[in-house]
């Protein structure tokens, strides 16, 4: 198993397959992109199967999430879900999106066997959403969303980051508008990953200030004060329930003394947190010829030496370089 000195496993791995993406949003990257990893350094198909098939099978992942940048990019990413949900004992596969390229591709990656995916959706305003991600692409996420729920990819999840003075009047149409469709909405504080280090806890909208804007409007009642457990969101009966909205407040309500990720990034690394300073390189070890023993063993090394926080409020606090992009969500 993958256990950290603070007694914490990890079950849940996060798989990024590409740092490249179609969007520009402001809390990520700056307008003009970056500088893309070059494809050499990218794991192949085979390596991903491969690394993934060693942490299911021999040190205990439960689930798997392809994120990136964005995974829709990756050519062939149905058969890499197929392959993955063929593993013994079988994963949760899940992705997480932007969104673009969905509605293409929602029907080949349900036949493939995904079983869910999570959308990010910050506004459905279409000029903030120009403004806030540079490109005029809302109603290519829309689509996307509606071809999830078509394709029987529940539950649709919708991630929403709120920014001061930019769309956090949205709090409360955002979440009208995702019971009405059936989609889960869950805000996220934004968190210092953006590849400019312009981040801000004073223009960050913490989780009170999104749980007040919602609850001017409906009634909140918490839906998994007792179970909540690993999960990364608070969990908040809406008007009684069912339906129920989620926060994740990553910066003032971190969930670090109950996490169970561990992330692989598209070129081999592994991290134990979004803002780990540091990295173990997988990617060499298995192109030098390593055995699965071999790789697995180190593995397991990284994830002890797993930090008991994030440390945002340290004051010697330090952004991890690699923007989120490149780390995958």
């Amino acid at each position: 198993m993958l256990v950290d000195s603070f007694g914490r496993t990890a079950t849940d791995l996060r798989v990024s397959l590409t740092d490249r993406c179609n969007l520009r949003c402001s809390y990520c990257m700056p307008p003009e992109g970056l500088e893309w990893l070059p494809k050499p350094e990218l794991l192949t198909d085979d390596e991903v199967v491969r690394l993934v098939r060693i942490g299911v099978e021999r040190l205990g992942v439960t689930e798997v999430r392809f994120t990136g940048g964005e995974p829709l990019l990756r050519r062939g990413l149905p058969d890499l879900v197929r392959r993955t949900v063929e593993l013994e004992p079988r994963p949760r596969v899940s992705l997480t999106t932007n969104g673009i390229g969905l509605a293409r591709l929602a029907g080949p990656l349900a036949d493939a066997g995904l079983d869910r995916v999570n959308v990010s959706l910050d506004t459905l305003d279409r000029e903030t959403f120009k403004r806030l991600a540079h490109r005029d692409r809302l109603p290519d996420v829309l689509a996307g969303l509606a071809a999830a729920r078509e394709a029987g990819l529940r539950p649709v999840k919708v991630n929403a980051v709120l920014m001061r003075g930019v769309n956090d009047h949205e709090a409360v149409p955002l979440l009208r508008w995702c019971l009405e469709r059936g989609y889960r909405l869950r805000f996220i504080e934004q968190m210092p990953l953006d590849a400019q280090h312009g981040w801000s806890r004073t223009d960050m909208i913490t989780a009170d200030e999104i749980l007040a804007r919602l609850g001017e409007v409906f009634a909140l009642t918490p839906a998994d004060a007792d179970v909540r457990g690993s999960a990364p969101a608070e969990s908040f009966l809406v008007d009684g329930g069912p339906e129920t909205v989620g926060v994740i407040g990553s910066v003032t309500r971190p969930f670090c003394g109950a996490c169970d990720r561990v992330r692989l990034t598209a070129d081999g690394q592994v991290r134990n947190c979004l803002f780990a300073t540091e990295e173990s390189n997988l990617r060499d070890a298995l192109r030098d010829g390593a055995s699965d023993d071999d790789l697995a063993d180190r593995w397991r090394a990284a994830v002890s030496r797993k930090r008991a926080g994030h440390g945002i409020d340290d004051p010697a606090f330090l952004q991890p370089a690699r923007p989120m992009s490149a780390i995958g969500g």
